[in-house]
């Protein structure tokens, strides 16, 4: 099918509302548009200075649990959670009461993503990998409720206080089991040739537009598109998210899916998601650079530490991974006493490493700030 003859759907009539049944999707592709073949090959080059970058910074899986950590909390974000990066890297007890449902459905987006890399390694992706990170991603949360791992069972809708004032009306749930069968079925067809970066466009479209689930379909949605580039190869490492640029163009990001849906317009939609992956890798490749160039930073103050160096290694690489620490929390990974973890902090502040950022007199915290940044500036 060529994509400017696309039909993304029908309206269905309900009991006194319309819902949208989306055409399958498990066939070939083409297009005549040349800024499509520019896009894809531009994302594509960007992709590989990408994955270039996770072969050349040593023990980059430190520093791919940061990424993780920054897509967990903004995809969040755009699903109305208030937690910022600072708080999702402390534990739960240090945080505001207030917060901690927001805190806890940022982590337990982390360890949906570190379960799912795992299980890809035996399992591809499928419905039942899809169903078991979206029972983490809502364990313990406030959408406990909404039938956590298993396809909804009720209609559901998208904006407005009801069926009746709804922005978007998802299928009927009688639909759903036959949509995602054949959503599956098109990510693994080796029998129709469409680009990989394509393919996953229009997965997800199709997912975000079937709204399988009663709750967590965006943030599900978002983490397929790096699931699905790790497990064909165009990624090493799951070093891309896309959910930094979509917040930032989130109108654009909503309008371009609504009009799949209203106009038929393909190709608008998956030209904002190569723009968005372009964008995103080239931002990830400096994100990259800047890291290196910290660490090489790092690597020459750490010298100066004589002696002391070898505690002082562990704990720089151990602010990788956790750039907000107490002192309580550096004494087992690093295996050293409570005063050698206070004196090595204290080090670490007037070298400028670290800074104290409660100003209590106990359960201090401090902050690898230009680590830090590095994340948030990008």
């Amino acid at each position: 099918m060529n994509i400017k003859d696309f039909k993304s759907g029908t309206l269905r009539q309900e009991y006194q509302y319309k819902s949208f049944l989306p055409e399958f999707i498990n066939h070939t592709f083409t297009w005549d548009d040349p800024q499509i073949n520019t896009m894809l090959e531009n994302a594509t080059r960007a992709l590989g200075e990408l994955n270039a970058f996770t072969r050349i910074v040593p023990n980059v899986d430190m520093f791919i649990q940061m990424h993780i950590t920054k897509e967990a909390n903004t995809s969040s974000k755009i699903e109305g959670t208030k937690t910022e990066m600072d708080e999702v890297l402390i534990a739960k007890e240090q945080i505001n009461p207030e917060k901690r449902d927001d805190w806890q459905e940022v982590r337990n987006y982390i360890d949906a993503m570190n379960t799912a890399i795992k299980e890809l390694e035996s399992l591809p992706i499928s419905n039942r990998l899809i169903k078991n990170i979206h029972a983490i991603l809502l364990n313990s949360v406030r959408g406990e409720a909404k039938q956590p791992g298993e396809f909804r069972r009720s209609q559901n809708w998208i904006g407005g206080a009801s069926l009746a004032t709804a922005y978007y009306i998802p299928p009927h749930h009688n639909e759903v089991g036959d949509l995602m069968s054949d959503l599956e079925k098109f990510l693994h067809n080796e029998e129709i040739f469409v680009p990989h970066l394509i393919k996953i466009a229009i997965a997800h479209y199709q997912f975000e537009t079937i709204h399988p689930f009663l709750d967590g379909n965006g943030r599900i949605g978002r983490l397929l598109i790096t699931l699905y580039l790790v497990s064909k190869g165009l990624l090493r490492k799951p070093s891309l998210y896309l959910s930094d640029f979509i917040e930032k163009n989130k109108s654009a990001y909503y309008e371009a899916l609504t009009k799949v849906r209203a106009d038929n317009d393909l190709i608008h939609w998956i030209k904002f998601f190569l723009e968005a992956v372009i964008v995103t890798a080239n931002n990830g490749v400096q994100t990259f650079q800047n890291i290196l160039s910290l660490k090489q930073e790092m690597d020459t103050l750490i010298v100066g530490f004589g002696k002391k160096a070898h505690n002082a290694s562990k704990l720089i690489e151990f602010l990788y991974q956790r750039p907000i620490i107490s002192i309580s929390e550096i004494i087992e990974p690093l295996e050293i006493s409570k005063p050698t973890a206070n004196t090595l902090v204290k080090e670490f502040e007037s070298k400028g490493i670290l800074k104290e950022i409660t100003g209590y007199e106990r359960n201090k915290l401090f902050v690898f700030d230009r680590y830090l940044t590095i994340y948030s500036k990008n």
